[in-house]
């Protein structure tokens, strides 16, 4: 699982990251706004832990713009804030929970494993992508009206890549580590997907030229 850090204080990000790798993370840690969001959409993250203050653009206005990008990846608010008003505004972003400062380690992986479990309970594991065309996240199942098409594992694991990044291009360099982990040649990432559009109605996967892939909803 891989999760994303924003955190502007060197020691406490580097603690946090040392933690969660520990775990079996893998963790991505910025200390500026910006770039940790245009990092959303360079990978696919499962969890963002967000500071508030930190340079560029706040955890808060970062996980606005995700929410208005209908980007619906959960996501816990780490601050020093008390104030109850900055805890509501928290939560009217769209977060999953709230941490204060200073906390335990052990207490944010118990506030992780609650934050996922809850959020994607409360998420129907059932994504409609258009031209009557639904995939059960869970089941890994995909169905056109009432009939499964039949997909191989590689072309789920590419179809849920597209799903988790709805609206936003996919380069092949995403598809690579998100779905083999290791190099592979993008000629094999484009007969793989191609293999994928081929099942499925025109027009679902669109293919931005030098770019990457896409499914627009």
């Amino acid at each position: 699982m891989r999760i994303l850090l924003l955190e502007d204080e060197y020691s406490l990000r580097i603690s946090i990251e040392e933690f969660l790798t520990d775990l079996g993370y893998e963790v991505d840690g910025f200390m500026d706004g910006l770039e940790a969001y245009d990092a959303v959409y360079d990978k696919a993250y499962d969890i963002l832990l967000l500071d508030v203050n930190v340079p560029s653009l706040s955890g808060f206005e970062l996980l606005k713009k995700l929410r208005q990008d209908d980007k619906k990846v959960p996501a816990i608010f780490l601050t020093s804030m008390t104030d109850m008003d900055d805890l509501k505004e928290g939560y009217r972003r769209g977060c999953c929970d709230y941490i204060r400062k200073p906390f335990d380690l052990e207490e944010l992986e118990l506030r992780i494993d609650q934050a996922l479990a809850s959020f994607f309970q409360d998420e129907s594991s059932v994504v409609n992508i258009g031209c009557d065309i639904s995939y059960d996240m869970k089941k890994s199942k995909l169905t056109l009206k009432e009939d499964e098409i039949i997909l191989r594992k590689t072309e789920q694991d590419l179809l849920e890549v597209l799903i988790k990044n709805k609206n936003a291009v996919v380069s092949t360099q995403m598809f690579q580590d998100e779905v083999w982990g290791e190099y592979v040649e993008p000629a094999t990432i484009r007969v793989q997907l191609n293999n994928l559009r081929k099942k499925l109605p025109d027009g679902v996967i669109e293919n931005r030229r030098g770019l990457g892939y896409i499914i627009e909803r």
